[in-house]
């Protein structure tokens, strides 16, 4: 009873919300407060507090939630150990990625883990680098995947694999004389971008900064949210858009777009998962030797 009342507990801490929580958890919202009140009658102590609409944790909740946060990953922890003796690995483990990583790349990985792995529960949500590094924050996932150089002192980062970003524009529309684009042709084609916060706009700015160009100094028609919706948008209009290697391979052997070289100009990123410091989550350590495995095979 302890222990479900903990996970109550748990679960209105991460959403601080009693009505999210009674979604999470399938029961009602009465049943939530009177799980909460019970564990704070057992400890003493207030967990929550109101403010207006809102709730936040006490300092006796804040300490709680710290253990709680140790207690669910050992948790984890001793379900697939159990398993390991049990000759099978099992357990839960909710994966985020960055957009591209989500769409192009982790798919066929999850399929090939999923089948080795059968019961180990997977989910797979999608964001950009920011949001996906704000998940570990909010434990909402257990291990990220994501592109960029961004480096936060909590988060341990293991590089993944390499991905090319190239500029591609319709076969439709010309740009430059055959010659690879020089800086100042960049400044006139007009440009699609990823939304700010994704790890493709990061890194394309600071590959820009050899060029000694700026994203200001661009001509950006549009910033998109998915690589898809700046495909699609290449399609119709005369533009030209920074795009993962990977995620443009059909169309580029479809000939429906090409590549524009650049005059020294190449990125090639690393992917990267990502996991808070200190975590020993041995089902994200699984999929991290999974995935190594696989990629060079």
């Amino acid at each position: 009873m302890f222990d479900f009342r903990l996970r109550v507990f748990h679960t209105v801490a991460k959403r601080l919300s009693f009505t999210k929580a009674a979604e999470e958890l399938y029961i009602s919202q009465p049943a939530v407060t009177k799980h909460i009140h019970e564990l704070e009658q057992q400890l003493g102590m207030a967990l929550f507090e109101r403010i207006g609409n809102k709730i936040k944790l006490t300092r006796a909740g804040q300490l709680v939630m710290h253990h709680a946060e140790i207690i669910f990953t050992d948790y984890r922890n001793l379900e697939y150990d159990v398993n390991q003796l049990k000759h099978m690995q099992g357990g839960l483990l909710p994966i985020g990625a960055s957009s591209t990583i989500a769409q192009y790349q982790i798919p066929p990985l999850l399929a090939k883990f999923n089948q080795r792995y059968p019961d180990v529960k997977t989910s797979l949500t999608n964001g950009n680098t920011e949001q996906i590094e704000q998940a570990l924050f909010e434990k909402t996932i257990q291990l990220g995947i994501i592109e960029g150089s961004s480096k936060n002192p909590l988060l341990k980062y293991v590089e993944f694999a390499k991905d090319e970003i190239v500029l591609v524009g319709n076969v439709k529309q010309q740009y430059g004389n055959g010659e690879p684009l020089t800086a100042a042709d960049l400044k006139t084609i007009p440009l699609l971008m990823r939304e700010h916060g994704s790890g493709t706009l990061e890194v394309i700015t600071e590959e820009l900064k050899r060029l000694k160009l700026k994203i200001t100094d661009l001509n950006v028609a549009m910033y998109m949210g998915s690589t898809e919706s700046i495909k699609s948008y290449l399609h119709h209009a005369p533009c030209a858009a920074f795009i993962s290697l990977q995620a443009v391979q059909r169309e580029l052997e479809a000939g429906e777009f090409t590549i524009l070289p650049v005059k020294n100009f190449r990125v090639v990123r690393k992917l990267h998962f990502t996991y808070l410091q200190g975590q020993q989550d041995k089902l994200c350590q699984l999929f991290i030797r999974f995935a190594k495995q696989n990629l060079t095979e």
